[in-house]
């Protein structure tokens, strides 16, 4: 394959930065951009590229909360010699943890059929829309528990949580879910309160992502090198940039609006790309 050109790597830096921690999808949004700059979306190193560009998000997420980060493996560390320490910081800590399992194992299990036959638009189109629906329903639970005053804080989540968040953040894996969607719609589904559930979704993303990232890196560097090291380098700065504002802004949104929004506009996205793929003007490969 021939390497990529330093403006297809500046357009997809810019789409992982803006959408991996919004709740649409950013491997869905990666890979209608890879097909809309005339790349193979199923193409082995294509794959790759994206998933290594991730990097760059989550180096935005070390950045933004990296004083909150140290505070939790402190507490985390603290916790396992004393117990006299294991407060809410070491429970929040293991949450995490304990979490970010499933989607680890699922994903080295399931790893031919995600990056190959997964990676289809027609698969992304049917992951906006159906997906979009779990979140209307998280949004009506989140409704129904805050009205009977269950509005659970940070320092009330348990590794119970952490299990069940973890585990449907493995619907993540089908382009066109959104990892933070999964995650966060679990979150406020549970009483969570959607500041603290979208942060535990950053959280949650630092090892899925380092993880995706590095084996991806390790297991295709042949198909990687072939697109360019520079290139993917400017890949990671500009995701790296968009996603740490993209952070700020959806914490601040959060804190004040619901995500039904980004269902509209799920919505609307999937129903586009399958009358796009239907009319021919585009191959879902």
């Amino acid at each position: 394959m021939d390497p990529l050109s330093y403006w297809q790597a500046i357009i997809l830096g810019i789409v992982e930065g803006l959408t991996e921690f919004l709740p649409v999808s950013s491997t869905g949004h990666l890979t209608i951009a890879s097909k809309l700059l005339g790349l193979q979306v199923n193409d082995p190193g294509v794959t790759a590229y994206t998933a290594v560009i991730q990097i760059g998000a989550i180096a935005a997420t070390f950045l933004y909360f990296g004083k909150k980060i140290l505070r939790l493996f402190l507490a985390w560390i603290g916790g396992l010699s004393d117990s006299a320490k294991r407060g809410h910081d070491y429970q929040l800590a293991w949450a995490v943890i304990v979490g970010s399992l499933p989607v680890g194992v699922v994903g080295f299990v399931l790893k031919d059929l995600i990056s190959g036959p997964l990676r289809s638009l027609w698969v992304v189109a049917a992951a906006l829309v159906l997906w979009s629906g779990v979140i209307w329903w998280a949004e009506r639970r989140h409704d129904d528990l805050e009205a009977q005053g269950v509005q659970r804080g940070e320092g009330d989540v348990t590794i119970k949580d952490g299990l069940i968040i973890g585990l449907v953040q493995c619907f993540s894996l089908i382009p066109g879910v959104s990892r933070s969607g999964a995650t966060i719609s679990a979150g406020i589904a549970r009483g969570i309160n959607r500041v603290v559930a979208t942060e535990l979704s950053f959280f949650l993303a630092i090892p899925a992502l380092t993880a995706a990232g590095v084996f991806e890196a390790v297991g295709e560097k042949e198909h990687i090198l072939a697109l360019g090291v520079p290139q993917m380098a400017v890949g990671i700065l500009v995701s790296f940039v968009v996603a740490y504002a993209s952070i700020a802004w959806l914490l601040k949104f959060v804190s004040t609006n619901s995500l039904r929004p980004f269902i509209s506009y799920r919505v609307l996205l999937g129903a586009a790309l399958v009358v796009a793929l239907a009319a021919g003007w585009m191959s879902a490969t």
